[in-house]
């Protein structure tokens, strides 16, 4: 895969509705093309404390940042065309379909990788786990803000121009 943009999203409760962040690596020709990083007033608007114990966003964080139509109307056209590849592809997929729903955005078909998935079928037994520090380490890549939406994105471009 030569073209492609990773997307990571931190979510403030259980909702998957409620992203609070984006992360985004635009890659094309194999190359950091660029890194979009975005804070989200999240809907509905209340944060879980296991969440915040996670990423560390509150809602002090985004209280004054745009809903998620506002932000996706910038990010939309920069990934137009190109497949979106996450790690545990089915929770970033079910975030970005459940806030399209929300808001009552039409929700295009858009090409999910999971490179979650791919670390299983390509190195097996051979790693611990296939978590996105241990994969993303093996792959040359040291997360060191593990949970933060764009550092998420880029450790799983890493992963994904390795092994995709």
């Amino acid at each position: 895969m030569t073209n492609f943009a990773a997307i990571d999203f931190e979510t403030a409760n259980y909702n998957p509705s409620s992203v609070c962040s984006v992360g985004v690596v635009i890659i094309r020709n194999r190359k950091i093309e660029e890194k979009i990083y975005r804070l989200i007033h999240p809907e509905p608007e209340w944060y879980s404390y296991w969440n915040t114990q996670i990423h560390g966003l509150t809602a002090a964080d985004t209280e004054k940042e745009p809903v998620f139509p506002f932000v996706w109307k910038e990010i939309a056209p920069q990934i137009t065309g190109l497949p979106l590849v996450a790690h545990n592809s089915p929770f970033d997929e079910s975030c970005l379909r459940a806030v399209h729903r929300v808001y009552q955005m039409d929700y295009p078909d858009y090409e999910f990788h999971c490179t979650c998935r791919a670390s299983r079928r390509v190195f097996g037994k051979a790693l611990p786990n296939h978590k996105l520090h241990t994969v993303s380490m093996h792959c040359g890549f040291d997360l060191k803000h593990h949970h933060h939406a764009l550092a998420d994105a880029e450790a799983c471009a890493a992963i994904a121009m390795n092994i995709l």
